[in-house]
Order: structure tokens, then sequence, then C-alpha cells
């Protein structure tokens, strides 16, 4: 099998993945995944594709995350992980489709708007 590669977004965090069959190790950015994401709740959405599809020992993943923050990054290689998967195999398409792991949550950070200290806070009003 040959190398798959696939892009995962998540606010302003970027995953480029990359997986081929293997034995099913994950290396974030030349780090291991346990060294990368020291929180297990980050480490298990990362892997949640491979456990939803039973393939957590089939393959070798590697991803170069850049931007955001670490629990953007983890659900950024998520979303790589899933659509690399429907591309070595389309019939996981429908159960990683109902567990929500090929929708791209488009939700970003609002702008900060002019004469005012945030997006949607204004200023203290004074009457007098």
């Amino acid at each position: 099998m040959e190398v798959v590669n696939t892009v995962g977004r998540r606010k302003s965090a970027v995953a480029r993945v990359y997986v081929k069959s293997g034995s099913g190790n994950i290396t974030i950015n030349s780090r291991d995944l346990q060294t990368y994401f020291p929180l297990e709740i980050l480490q298990f959405v990362v892997k949640q594709p491979l456990f939803v599809t039973e393939n957590s020992e089939n393959f070798d993943i590697t991803i170069n995350l850049v931007g955001g923050g670490i629990k953007g990054q983890a659900e950024a290689a998520r979303l790589g992980i899933s659509r690399a998967l429907c591309e070595i195999n389309p019939e996981y398409r429908a159960v990683l489709k109902k567990n929500g792991f090929l929708t791209r949550d488009s939700r970003e950070v609002e702008r900060k708007k002019p004469g005012q200290p945030g997006a949607r806070a204004k200023f203290q009003f004074s009457k007098r």
C-alpha cells in the first residue's frame, strides 16, 4: 500500500496526515503521540477513528501539526485520519460519518471590532 496523504483543520490548527500500512505507530512532528499529547483524553481523540473502524494496529501514521492549541490540533488530526481511512477503504465512510468524524468544525474566532475591547464586548457606558 502506498502512502495516503490528507489534511485536517480545526480553528487555526492544520494537520497534514500521512497513513501507510504498519504496526500502529503514531508520530506527530517527529515525536511520539504520548509525548506530543500528554493528556490521555487528547490521545483518545486522535485515535478515535482507528478504534471505531477497528484499525488501531494496522496503520503507521505520521502527522505534521501547525498552529492552534492542543485541543484544536488533536481534532484536526482526528479529521485528517478519518479522511485518510475513507480513501483507503470507502466502506469506513458510513461508520465515520455516523460518529461525526468527517465533518469539518467550521467555527472560528470572531474578529475584534474597532472601538470595542473584543468581538462582542463593549466599553462600559457612562451617562455622565
